[in-house]
Order: C-alpha cells, then sequence, then structure tokens
C-alpha cells in the first residue's frame, strides 16, 4: 500500500527562528535554548522512502539537507532528490534554489507566473538548464514530481512576493488574489491524499470542499492574532496586509477549520513572534485543543 511520507525540513516564516535581528521573546528564548529553534518553511515529500521532492527552497536549504539523512547522497554524486516545487515567488521560498547551484540534476516545478519571476532575475541562470529542467505546472494538472508522487497545484488566495509591490508602500494591494502567484500543492500516492498550503489569505467555500476527507494538511500559520507584528512593535503589517490567515479570532483558521472531516491538520509556516512556537504557551494549547498539531523542524508524518 502506497502512503506519502513527509518531512518537515522549515517550520518558519521568513527569517526563522531566531531571526537574526530580532529581540522578540521567542527569539531570545530560541537563542538561550529554550525552546526549539526553527529554519524556513520547507516540506519533503515521498512515496517510496527513497525518491525524495522538496516543496519550496528556503535560504536554509543547505543545513535542512545537512540534517535529513534520507536527503544524502548515495554515491559520489547521486542524489535522492528528485526535483523541487515551489508555491510562490517569496525569498523565502526561492532563494534556496541559488543552494542548488553545484550542477545537480533535478526538475524544478511551477506555475507560469512563477517560473516568470524566477526567470526574470538573471540570478537564477545559476541553475544550469543543462542538468536543471525547468517543467511549468497549469493549474489543476497532476504531475508526478518523484516516483509514485503525483502534484496538483491549485490556486488558493494570497498575494504577490513584497519585492513585486512596487514602491509606493502605500498603495493598495490585493491581498487574497487568486490566481497562479500563491499555489496550494495537493499530493497523491495510491489512494493516500494531503496538502501543503504554507501561504493562504481565506479559506474559502471551494478550498474547504477541496481539503475535506484528508488524510492530512499542513497550513499556513504565520501568526496567532492578525495585529501580533503591531502589537510587538515590531511591523506595521496585519497578517491580512501580507496576505496570511491569522490562528485564532473569528476570522482566522482554526475557526475557518471548524467541523471540517480531516486527518492531521498541522501548522507550519510560523513567524518568530508567534507564542504557539513555545512549549507551554496558552495559545498552543488553545490550538492543540482544536485538534492542531504545532510542526516542527524534522518532524514526520505520513498519510
Amino acid at each position: 500500500m502506497q502512503q506519502i511520507r513527509a518531512r518537515i525540513l522549515g517550520a518558519a516564516a521568513g527569517g526563522g527562528l531566531p531571526q537574526w535581528n530580532c529581540g522578540c521573546e521567542n527569539c531570545r528564548m530560541a537563542r538561550a535554548g529554550d525552546i526549539p529553534a526553527q529554519t524556513q518553511s520547507s516540506l519533503a515529500v515521498s512515496a517510496n522512502g527513497t525518491d525524495w521532492a522538496i516543496l519550496n527552497a528556503s535560504p536554509d536549504i543547505r543545513a535542512q539537507l545537512a540534517a535529513t539523512p534520507e536527503l544524502h547522497p548515495t554515491g559520489l554524486r547521486d542524489m535522492p532528490l528528485r526535483s523541487v516545487l515551489v508555491t510562490n515567488g517569496d525569498i523565502d521560498h526561492i532563494a534556496g534554489l541559488l543552494t542548488l547551484r553545484e550542477m545537480q540534476s533535478f526538475t524544478l516545478y511551477a506555475t507560469p507566473g512563477i517560473h516568470a519571476v524566477v526567470d526574470a532575475n538573471p540570478v537564477f541562470a545559476a541553475l544550469n538548464a543543462s542538468v536543471v529542467t525547468r517543467s511549468t505546472l497549469a493549474l489543476e494538472a497532476p504531475a508526478e514530481i518523484a516516483p509514485g508522487l503525483e502534484a496538483t497545484l491549485f490556486a488558493v488566495p494570497g498575494k504577490v512576493p513584497l519585492y513585486m509591490e512596487g514602491p509606493d508602500m502605500d498603495a493598495e494591494i490585493e491581498t487574497d488574489l487568486v490566481g497562479e502567484q500563491t499555489v496550494g500543492v495537493e499530493l497523491r500516492a495510491g489512494s493516500a491524499r494531503a496538502y501543503y498550503i504554507p501561504g493562504c489569505a481565506r479559506l474559502d467555500e471551494s478550498l474547504r470542499a477541496r481539503l475535506t476527507g484528508a488524510a492530512l494538511v499542513f497550513f499556513d500559520g504565520t501568526l496567532w492574532r492578525d495585529d501580533e507584528m503591531i502589537a510587538a512593535g515590531l511591523g506595521q503589517k496585519t497578517g491580512r496586509r501580507m496576505g496570511h490567515m491569522s490562528m485564532s479570532g473569528p476570522a482566522g483558521s482554526i475557526a475557518a477549520f471548524d467541523g471540517l472531516d480531516l486527518g492531521r491538520k498541522v501548522f507550519v509556516h510560523m513567524n518568530n513572534t508567534n507564542p504557539v512556537l513555545r512549549p507551554g504557551a496558552p495559545e498552543r494549547a488553545e490550538a492543540e485543543a482544536a485538534g492542531w498539531t504545532i510542526g516542527h523542524d524534522g518532524m514526520e508524518l505520513t498519510a
């Protein structure tokens, strides 16, 4: 019987935990070793435990690969990595591609819109086209990204990367745009079905219907509350402005998922300020009481 094997390479949002320039409570505790440090958002998946695909290439990918024996070379330059798939053009999801430039063969999967973002920056030509195949995936078109493992990309509400917003910081930005720039991933291996959605601005009815009955869902856990960054004195933007649902509140993901028929629900892509990153925090207990698992680096799950 086939199954989906998933290993969280990085559970944090952009910047990781601790973030290099942040002195918030979580970052101080992580530096002191009082809570676990977390690297930036990435997931490794396999249908056979031998051939692997990576979803999102974070800036921490070198350390993530080193910490994951299943992804180590099996010979001089023989790698179990078959592909990398990116779900948007955010820096924390594409910068790691530059680490994978050492003439190693794999396939890079993305939508036409995301490929256009990568192709427009000449630095990504470091991924030599003679060994790295850039494969375009249309929305709702299944493709085998590793032996026995099928991925289908689908649009989720989100926004363009920050660096594409333009110089006018006060400009009106559509933060729940539905298109090719922010996607979720449906994974299938035989009858097993799982989802990876590290960025999402809104859980609409079509997405609820799609997720119903899934054995495993990894979902955007960026902030606990929408004004978290503002309240902490660390930013000017709400989670909604950044294109992310908060976990808590009537418009948050915990409420939106309530009553949905699912197997395991796992929060990933958590900002360094999010209190659920602290074991024993009341916010973490609340999330867990609602049936959620707080993801962490190295966590492995199957569907």
